[in-house]
């Protein structure tokens, strides 16, 4: 069963580090953007996926897929990122549209834990976006430098959609992404019956964040170019430059 995502406050949240990103590739091309992209990018899911097939947890404990559920899912770790392998539970909150509001999700909520530029909440039926865990003793995101706009990438099958993180939710239970995410990696996007029971692949990079967080393009050029980089096709090193990218607070 889904359980529905805190709506965190984010005044008075820690400021964290600058970020310095690798320089993009001198031969780019902004890639098509859009929550119903195939595969965003050029780093195909199979790369990606043998970049996490072992974990070294840096989690103090695991977490449940669902209420009710055996704790089994260990977030794991590397320099560049911390990755998990779980369900996808349909998160509908934030703005209300014609197929996220109050008739179609029962738990819709129309806050999100993170806000647009303009203030307004988040919209997910747009917006690929993923959600992180409550801070807690079992782990907290913002010691690995992951906050609000941190680009993650998001591995289902042969797909790869990037996303940001946009969403905060119960501190004991991951695996689940916006209405968009699940559209951009073909799994049924319905609130109420949809997402997957497993096979998801979360890989949200460390100090790397989008601005304005509701730039999908952004984290897409940041997330393809951190992600040559993640399986070891990236070209050279330095500060980034892409449109959106740079440091937020949680």
């Amino acid at each position: 069963m889904r359980v529905q995502s805190l709506t965190l406050a984010v005044a008075g949240a820690a400021l964290l580090a600058p970020t310095t990103l690798p320089a993009a590739p001198v031969a780019w091309v902004r890639p098509l953007a859009g929550p119903g992209a195939l595969r965003e990018g050029d780093v195909r899911a199979a790369d990606l996926l043998a970049k996490v097939r072992d974990c070294a947890p840096v989690s103090r404990g695991r977490y449940r897929s669902d209420d009710g559920e055996r704790a089994t899912i260990p977030v794991c770790g590397t320099k560049e990122a911390v990755y998990w392998k779980a369900d996808l539970d349909i998160d509908c909150d934030g703005q209300a549209g014609a197929k996220c509001n109050a008739r179609t999700d029962p738990l819709f909520s129309s806050m999100t834990a993170f806000q647009q530029s303009d203030g307004r909440y988040l919209d997910a039926e747009r917006l690929p976006y993923i959600v992180v865990p409550a801070a807690s003793a079992l782990w907290n995101h913002r010691d690995h430098g992951i906050g609000g706009g941190s680009v993650a990438a998001v591995v289902y099958r042969d797909r790869v959609q990037y996303a940001v993180v946009g969403d905060v939710g119960p501190h004991d239970i991951i695996g689940e992404a916006s209405y968009a995410t699940a559209k951009g990696l073909g799994i049924r996007t319905d609130p109420r019956g949809g997402g997957t029971d497993s096979g998801v692949t979360y890989i949200v990079f460390k100090d790397a964040r989008v601005k304005p967080i509701e730039d999908h393009a952004a984290a897409v050029e940041t997330g393809q170019r951190l992600a040559r980089l993640f399986v070891g096709t990236g070209m050279g090193t330095g500060t980034g430059t892409g449109a959106g990218a740079g440091t937020g607070t949680d």
